[in-house]
């Protein structure tokens, strides 16, 4: 009694015991049944209590974590639009000059916002409007370029006055108003475009054309020009069985030079190769910073994306040969093109160069390039059988492993030979 009569905070540890004790012998088993379960459902509630709320902070600070790595597009709301005047003889502090409000070129035909002021969605709307053929022409004429190395309107930037009026204006106002009414539909455009006569034509030009049409102006003939900075990756990559089809993902880092990023700032970055099926995805997905882009893609002409390029140069320098004999991405390939043709069972070196032929070029070798590529198959091979340190150097090019079931020094020449298939000019051209 005296324990119990104690204020709370005046008992002891061992005063707590003892009313325990007290409580569990003699008022316990005296309370109804009901209330026993009540309690225990109650402490059972509040353990679940407890662990939904430890569950729930767990789940806040994951998606917490997660928003830090979000990329958030800033989005800020217009008020009042601003008022714009013509400023006369451009003196911007004489406020006399008419008003302008929002329109296209008067040329073009008028927006249809009644008496609203017009917005951007009214111009977006126009954009796609069918009394607007501007849209469909720039991309046909930049989808007809893609198979046939030139638009039909030769100015790609320029569709204006002062660009250069299409060779076949009939045929690009067939092509744009097909493209427009057919729902927007590029596969369906491109599939008009590649099963066309003009486009299934021979490229070797015949009787006087190279004369009377050296520009191909006319289309009487396929066109042959060197493909894309980034087509003529994919095209190693894909003959030599490497490239990875896979579609979507984030951005990949292929083999780039060491250093490369060194003056870099803003901040000073550090470009770290990829693995595995990263260094073989299409080009398409590779990482390019802007102003620094990757060396190999440069050589080829690919845009320093500083600013908006309609059309690439064509260019043909000493330093894509290099490219395609030295960068690690291209040394891999013919290593791995390498390997196939020895694995795939052809039993001649004939037969081989017939393979690699038909993988690189789709035809097969004339007598004079058989010979040729035959010598230097056994220059090669004369080469490497003296100097295995030199092959297995060669081989070591690249994170994919040589195929331990082949000799060094076979593989090695055998990887030469297909060297210099992924450096001929018609592997990187399109005829």
């Amino acid at each position: 009694m005296k324990v119990a009569k104690k204020a709370q905070k005046d008992r002891s540890d061992k005063d707590l015991q003892l009313l325990r004790r007290h409580f569990l012998a003699y008022v316990f088993p005296k309370v109804p049944e009901e209330i026993k379960k009540f309690r225990g459902d109650s402490k059972k509630i509040e353990q679940e209590s407890t662990k939904s709320a430890q569950e729930l902070k767990k789940a806040r600070d994951a998606i917490a974590n997660a928003k830090k790595g979000f990329r958030t597009m800033l989005i800020s709301q217009t008020g009042a639009p601003r008022m714009v005047k013509i400023l006369p003889r451009g003196n911007w502090l004489d406020k006399s000059g008419e008003e302008v409000q929002p329109a296209i070129p008067e040329f073009m035909g008028k927006l249809d916002t009644g008496d609203k002021r017009a917005t951007r969605l009214d111009l977006a709307k126009w954009v796609v409007a069918k009394d607007n053929p501007l849209t469909a022409r720039a991309f046909v004429n930049r989808t007809w370029k893609l198979f046939f190395g030139y638009g039909l309107s030769r100015r790609l930037d320029d569709l204006g006055g002062q660009g250069e009026p299409p060779t076949h204006p009939e045929l690009l106002d067939h092509l744009a108003t097909q493209f427009r009414d057919g729902g927007w539909d590029v596969k369906a455009l491109i599939k008009s475009v590649v099963t066309s006569r003009a486009y299934r034509q021979s490229s070797l030009p015949r009787g006087t054309l190279a004369k009377d049409d050296p520009g191909n102006r006319r289309y009487a003939r396929q066109s042959r020009f060197r493909v894309d900075a980034e087509f003529v990756r994919d095209s190693a990559l894909s003959i030599s069985g490497l490239l990875v089809q896979k579609i979507g993902g984030k951005s990949v880092k292929p083999y780039q030079p060491a250093g490369y990023w060194q003056h870099l700032n803003f901040p000073a970055r550090r470009w770290q190769a990829g693995n595995g099926d990263e260094l073989y995805r299409r080009s398409l997905y590779t990482f390019v910073c802007r102003s620094f882009p990757h060396p190999a893609m440069v050589a080829f002409d690919a845009p320093s994306r500083e600013e908006c390029s309609a059309e690439r140069p064509r260019s043909n320098i000493p330093q894509q040969a290099l490219v395609l004999l030295n960068d690690p991405v291209f040394v891999e390939a013919a290593k791995a093109l390498a390997e196939r043709l020895l694995k795939e069972g052809e039993a001649s070196d004939a037969q081989r160069l017939e393979k690699i032929f038909s993988l690189a070029l789709t035809r097969k070798p004339t007598k004079q390039e058989q010979d040729i590529l035959l010598g230097h198959l056994n220059e090669q091979r004369e080469r490497y059988k003296d100097d295995e340190k030199s092959a297995l150097e060669l081989l070591s090019t690249g994170v994919k492993p040589m195929d331990k079931s082949l000799k060094p020094g076979e593989l090695a020449a055998w990887t030469s030979v297909s060297r210099a298939m992924l450096n001929l000019y018609e592997t990187t051209a399109r005829f």
